[in-house]
C-alpha cells in the first residue's frame, strides 16, 4: 500500500478488532514488511491509540482498552452492517437493547455519509424481522462471550440447566450461534473434558480469565452452526417431533425455513419434517407457521397446544 496514510487507517481497522494480530499477518495483510508495521504500530502510539505488542505463540499486536480511545475508524461496509444491525436489534432475541439501539442508531446516522445513509435506509424499507418470544439473551453476556470467542479466552459463567440446577463453568469459547430465536454458545467445557453447547439466556456472571488458548476444532470438521445442530438433535433430553408434509420435497424446501428443521423425502408426493425444539409450546408456534398441509406424528403432547392455537385464531375472525 503506497499511501502511508491509507495504510495506517487499515491497520487501525485491523487491530480494532477484539483478537492478537501477529506482525507477519498484518505485513501479509497491508503488502509491506514486518519493520514497516513496527513503525506504523509506533506512529499510532504517537497519536494516542494504546496498541499493545505481546510475545510467544499466540502474541502479537492489539488495542488495548482504555477510557481515553481516540475515535473508532469504521470502513463503509462496515459502518453499514452496524446500522442495519442497530436497526434490528429491536426484535432480536436479545434482551433490554431495543431504546439503546435505537439510540446509538440515531448517532450512528448522524454521521454516515450521505451514500451510505441512503444503503441503510432502502434495507431498512425493504426488511422486517418476525418478533421473537421466550427470554433474550442479555447483550453483555453475548458481547462478552463474542469477545472472547474472537480473542480465544478462557471464560467462567454461572449455568442454569433446563432442569433448574445452578452449575459454575470454566470453558474455552468457541462460536456463538443464532439458532431461530435464540443464541447458543458451543464451547469446550474443562471439567468435563468435551464440547459442549449453551443457551445463552441460561448464561450470567461472565468473568473473562485473560487466559488464552490456541483454536480447537469441532469434532469431525464440522462448523459451529452443524454442531449445534446434531447436538440438539441427539440430546435425549431434548423435544422432537416428526411431521409428514404433503408436498413434495423440492417445493417444501422452497417453503420451509432451514430453522424448522430437517426435511426427508418420502415418497413424490410428500416428505417428513424432524424438528427439534426446546417445548412443547413452541414447537406447536413453529408448526403453526408451517405454509403447507401436514400430518403431526409425534409427539401427542403438540396436538393440544395446536387445538388451542386454532381455537384462538378462530375466535380471532368470528
Amino acid at each position: 500500500m503506497r499511501d502511508p496514510s491509507g495504510r495506517l487507517l487499515q491497520l487501525l481497522s485491523l487491530l480494532q478488532t477484539p483478537r492478537e494480530w501477529p506482525g507477519p499477518e498484518l505485513a501479509g495483510r497491508l503488502g509491506v514488511t514486518s519493520r514497516t508495521i513496527r513503525r506504523d504500530v509506533e506512529r499510532l502510539r504517537e497519536l494516542g491509540y494504546p496498541v499493545h505488542a505481546a510475545q510467544g505463540n499466540v502474541g502479537g499486536y492489539r488495542l488495548a482498552a482504555g477510557a481515553a480511545m481516540p475515535p473508532l475508524v469504521l470502513e463503509d461496509d462496515e459502518a453499514v452492517a452496524i446500522a442495519i444491525g442497530l436497526r434490528t436489534a429491536a426484535t432480536a432475541a436479545i434482551g433490554g437493547i431495543e431504546d439503546t439501539s435505537l439510540s446509538a442508531l440515531a448517532k450512528l446516522e448522524q454521521v454516515l455519509p450521505r451514500r451510505l445513509r441512503h444503503r441503510v435506509a432502502a434495507l431498512s424499507e425493504a426488511a422486517v424481522a418476525l418478533p421473537g418470544t421466550g427470554p433474550g439473551a442479555d447483550p453483555d453476556v453475548l458481547a462478552t462471550l463474542a469477545a472472547a470467542c474472537v480473542a480465544h479466552e478462557k471464560v467462567r459463567f454461572a449455568h442454569t440447566k433446563a432442569d433448574g440446577a445452578a452449575t459454575r463453568r470454566l470453558v474455552e469459547p468457541h462460536r456463538l450461534v443464532a439458532a431461530g430465536r435464540r443464541w447458543y454458545l458451543v464451547a469446550f467445557d474443562e471439567a468435563r473434558a468435551d464440547w459442549r453447547t449453551f443457551r445463552a439466556d441460561r448464561i450470567a456472571e461472565v468473568h473473562r480469565t485473560g487466559v488464552r488458548v490456541p483454536e480447537r476444532s469441532l469434532p469431525g470438521g464440522v462448523d459451529a452452526a452443524a454442531w449445534l445442530d446434531q447436538t440438539i438433535a441427539g440430546n435425549a433430553g431434548s423435544l422432537q417431533a416428526h411431521l409428514i408434509l404433503h408436498t413434495p420435497i423440492e417445493q417444501a424446501r422452497e417453503l420451509v425455513s432451514g430453522w424448522h428443521g430437517e426435511l426427508e423425502a418420502v415418497d413424490e408426493r410428500s416428505c417428513r419434517l424432524r424438528t427439534h425444539p426446546d417445548s412443547a409450546v413452541n414447537l406447536a408456534y413453529r408448526i403453526a407457521l408451517l405454509r403447507v398441509d401436514y400430518t403431526l406424528l409425534d409427539p401427542p403432547e403438540v396436538a393440544g397446544h395446536l387445538r388451542t392455537i386454532a381455537a384462538r385464531a378462530t375466535r380471532g375472525i368470528t
